[in-house]
């Protein structure tokens, strides 16, 4: 029996399985890859998705789905937002009601356009769901370098249990009610990201990039609101916390891969060579979508579109950006 199970050894669900390791608590980690299974158990140690970080003897990993989900309080979904929904079926009819599911994903499904906990109660309508965000990489999370993050829920009372189950001296938690917005600032973000990270391999500066980020943070607020969040709640962790670490790290997926394209890289060799999941890219298709449907103005979001999808040239691309009609900053 666990205390907490995670469905995907990743390095973020990883990260966290190690954290509450540390706490104490008995945790399972479920992968696909018969190679992270054996890594975690052997030699203690995720080396695919989180290299050099001892694992501790408490947690431990499992090829057999069902055998990780049995007993679990608390079930993690640390799988890719695109791979949500195919992760609800394959434990569906195998829960008890009193299992909360817990999702770190970010991002929005691209054929719905539903946001994850939509997504999870869509399959799974008879458990709990919570999601965890903010401005957390797993590599820090894992080296017990002082992080935050914020939970939610449409039943607070088990975003309060949450809390409080991955509350540390190095991890510290805060709740918001703000569903929607939790989850579209966690996912815009990752659009803004991989811009900022093309504007970095162009070679543009600290002015291009802040331009960018609050620029973005604007696209992130009006599709935010547009979709039911809270004005607010985009200032807090899950938007400018969130935008300000995925903007500035080399952690972020997003920004290397946004490197590697503004660098004259093709997408599809970008993403083989960061190895994992861009969700900015999935996003960016998403929302591009999206928003044409609502008419929310995003120019950033749209030039992405065109750089990512339509092979528009990044440098023509920011020329396009800097050259439309005069506003002002406010709408």
């Amino acid at each position: 029996m666990s205390d907490v199970s995670f469905l995907g050894g990743g390095s973020f669900g990883t990260a966290l399985g190690i954290m509450l390791g540390k706490k104490g608590l008995d945790v399972s980690i479920w992968d696909r890859k018969p190679s992270v299974v054996e890594d975690i158990n052997i030699k203690k140690e995720n080396i695919k998705y989180l290299p050099n970080v001892v694992i501790p003897s408490n947690v431990k990993a499992y090829s057999d789905i069902e055998h990780v989900i049995k007993n679990s309080k608390f079930i993690v979904l640390c799988v890719p937002s695109h791979a949500v929904r195919e992760i609800c079926r394959k434990i569906k009819g195998k829960l008890r009601d009193d299992q909360v599911i817990i999702n770190i994903s970010k991002g929005i499904e691209q054929e719905t356009k539903k946001r994850l906990s939509e997504v999870i109660k869509s399959e799974l309508p008879h458990n709990h769901v919570v999601a965890l965000s903010g401005p957390s990489h797993a590599e820090e999370v894992a080296m017990d370098i002082p992080t935050t993050a914020v939970v939610t829920s449409e039943n607070m009372e088990y975003a309060a249990l949450v809390q409080d189950l991955f509350m540390t001296s190095k991890f510290r938690v805060y709740t918001n009610d703000d569903i929607v917005g939790i989850e579209i600032g966690g996912a815009v973000k990752n659009i803004i990201a991989l811009a900022a990270g093309i504007s970095d391999g162009i070679g543009y500066g600290d002015n291009t990039k802040a331009a960018l980020m609050t620029r973005g943070m604007s696209e992130i607020i009006r599709i935010g609101v547009k979709l039911g969040g809270k004005r607010e709640t985009f200032y807090g962790l899950t938007g400018m916390g969130d935008l300000i670490v995925t903007c500035t790290s080399m952690h972020s997926r997003n920004r290397r891969a946004g490197i590697l394209i503004g660098k004259g890289i093709p997408m599809e060799e970008a993403c083989k060579e960061i190895g994992m999941v861009v969700e900015g890219i999935k996003a960016c298709k998403a929302f591009y979508e999206l928003k044409s449907n609502l008419s929310v103005p995003m120019p950033i979001t749209d030039m992405l579109y065109k750089v990512l999808f339509q092979n528009k040239d990044p440098k023509y691309g920011v020329y396009e950006l800097m050259t439309r009609d005069r506003k002002s900053e406010f709408y």
